[in-house]
């Protein structure tokens, strides 16, 4: 298992002091949350991408280069690439370069986003949302695998003779999650390519998790990439956290109430009982957490969201302080019990090349 934290990027209003913080304040924060994470023992940074405000990860590419250079251990990923309105081909580089920066601790992960303005400003049409999806990724999978590409779609120019640099580091692509909320098509593609899937389940109840990730399980076996329970599992959520659990509800109440993502609707009570958020004590964040394994099996990435809704940055690190103390440790170790012995681990460079060198091991085997 691999845990670790997401965020939306946003800047909002502290409700409580008043406070908004600059852009530039808030992108330093997110710095300083994403070195805290490494020093807590979290295992994965993962930053979304927005192109409109009150968000500021317009750029995630740079700013988990610029988090590379000050860590030494943990995973950046993206929470979300737009594969719909980013360019393949700069997708492609930007992540490969990123990749040889950081050493290889570096994945990604594909969405649709959901910020409908965001198409036409990129010259795209929502309402190709689905095959735009499917074009894209298809070349930036040939990009990352095929030294000279020759490509011809319906949303881009075409390629001829076309070869991406820099080659991915050891020629070994990084691993792709597809991400989604809600719909099965991603579930679907995931499946297909035999890549990992992402449900960031932080608005919909369980029941609509388990029919999402079950559909992908069951159609990764359909493509012959092995069992269901050999799928690749990612999953969201959202947790607030103080030693007592009233102090958590009554601090956490007011940011609630003003989240940009998920304010003036639902009452926290409501929210905390049909979705994964978790306003409590760590014992009631662990409990919560070990129970989204009965209803999506065994997976192999948590990550928390716990920097939005104007949180100030003290607080966050003090969330990281008992993520890192006082659940991690415990969810480590209650996610091993019981855990198959076929069930695959968090992905990692490292795993990749050597199921690569294993795959080339045994075509040679064969022809011999």
């Amino acid at each position: 298992m691999q845990f670790g934290i997401f965020t939306v990027g946003d800047v909002t209003t502290d409700p409580t002091t008043g406070h908004t913080p600059t852009e530039a304040e808030r992108i330093r924060a997110t710095v300083a949350i994403a070195r805290k994470a490494e020093e807590a023992g979290l295992d994965v940074f993962a930053t979304g991408e927005h192109h409109n405000p009150p968000f500021v990860p317009s750029s995630p590419t740079t700013l988990l280069a610029y988090i590379a250079a000050q860590t030494e251990r943990i995973i950046l990923s993206t929470s979300t690439t737009l594969i719909t309105t980013s360019d393949p081909v700069k997708i492609a580089e930007d992540f490969s370069v990123l990749q040889h920066l950081s050493g290889g601790r570096t994945d990604v992960m594909l969405g649709r986003g959901n910020t409908g303005p965001v198409y036409p400003w990129f010259g795209q049409d929502i309402r190709q949302a689905i095959p735009l999806t499917v074009e894209n990724y298809g070349l930036l999978r040939r990009l990352w695998r095929e030294e000279t590409v020759d490509w011809e779609g319906k949303f881009r120019s075409a390629l001829q003779g076309f070869t991406l640099a820099p080659r991915p580091l050891d020629d070994v692509p990084p691993f792709v999650w597809h991400a989604s909320i809600r719909t099965p098509e991603i579930a679907e593609l995931a499946a297909y390519f035999g890549d990992g899937f992402f449900a960031n389940h932080i608005f919909w109840p369980a029941s609509h998790t388990r029919e999402l990730v079950g559909l992908y399980r069951r159609r990764f076996a359909h493509y012959g990439h092995g069992t269901p329970e050999q799928a690749v599992v990612g999953l969201g959520g959202q947790v607030f956290m103080r030693p007592n659990s009233q102090d958590a509800v009554d601090e956490f109440r007011p940011y609630f109430d003003n989240a940009p993502v998920y304010g003036h609707g639902p009452s926290l009570e409501e929210f905390t009982r049909q979705t994964p958020l978790t306003v409590g004590s760590p014992a009631e964040v662990i409990e919560k957490t070990l129970g989204f394994r009965e209803y999506v099996g065994d997976y192999q990435r948590q990550l928390f969201l716990i920097d939005h809704a104007g949180l100030p940055v003290k607080t966050v690190l003090e969330q990281l302080d008992l993520l890192g103390e006082a659940v991690v440790p415990v969810l480590r170790r209650e996610f091993a019990k019981d855990r198959p012995a076929g069930t695959p681990a968090g992905p990692t460079h490292a795993s990749l090349l050597r199921a690569r060198e294993d795959a080339t091991d045994e075509g040679e085997a064969e022809a011999r």
